[in-house]
């Protein structure tokens, strides 16, 4: 569903993302984690052309993101990835309901009786659909994210990405968010996620990638990740969110 091959992203001087190979089948879920700093954010918004890589290719469902094409082109290829923020972005100005609504709507033409209906029980599913007519500033960070996901789940993606997704959320908010990935994952959405969320990953994950430093030093499946980690980096990491 996705692939890097040889990706190379650079700020001026500054080697962000070093020459990644990597690979994400339909139906996996791959947790992304590692040190602050060590692209993993930029990894990640690369797949959706947030971000420009300088050499190498990486294509969704067998297209080549950062091939040159038209803005409507690349719309059309970010419409079919879910991609959840770690700040929300949801619309101020819009209820729950309407936020969810909009993209369906907009770029692909739903009729809003259909898009209403669809939104509902998009809601539902996140738990919120008594929220429906609320806005941002009246819901709770756990409920804007788990918005956030309806939203991004109305445009019937083939894949979602999720960017840190509970590191703007009390602890106590978390875990509702995490329950909606879960589920997520239960009914093979291929998924890519950021998280700092460890037991998540364990439990979830098909795949852990570990990076730092701009490079994927580790890809491993969460038993032999958590249990026996081969790269010193990779131990040392895992030691250190123990000690905490």
């Amino acid at each position: 569903m996705i692939e890097f091959s040889h990706v190379n992203k650079r700020y001026g001087e500054y080697h962000a993302l070093v020459d990644i190979n990597a690979q994400v089948r339909k139906g996996e879920v791959v947790v992304v984690c590692g040190p602050s700093g060590s692209g993993k954010s930029t990894l990640i918004r690369t797949v959706n052309r947030l971000e420009e890589i300088q050499s190498g290719t990486l294509t969704f469902d067998g297209q080549n993101v950062h091939a040159k094409m038209s803005s409507k082109e690349l719309n059309r290829i970010r419409s079919r990835i879910g991609f959840v923020f770690q700040s929300f972005n949801l619309f101020p100005h819009m209820s729950a309901l309407e936020n969810v609504m909009f993209s369906p709507i907009r770029l692909r033409g739903l009729r809003p009786a259909d898009a209403h209906d669809k939104a509902m029980l998009l809601l539902d599913r996140v738990g919120l659909v008594n929220k429906s007519r609320s806005y941002p500033a009246q819901l709770s960070g756990g409920q804007q994210q788990r918005v956030a996901i309806a939203r991004a789940l109305a445009m019937e993606p083939p894949a979602m990405l999720f960017d840190e997704p509970t590191s703007a959320l009390d602890p106590e908010m978390v875990g509702e968010v995490l329950a909606v990935m879960r589920s997520l994952a239960s009914e093979g959405m291929t998924m890519m996620c950021v998280t700092h969320e460890m037991a998540f990953a364990r439990e979830v994950a098909d795949r852990v990638w570990f990076m730092d430093a701009g490079s994927i030093l580790s890809m491993a499946e969460p038993n032999s990740f958590f249990g026996n980690p081969e790269h010193p980096r990779a131990q040392r990491f895992l030691a250190d969110l123990r000690a905490r």
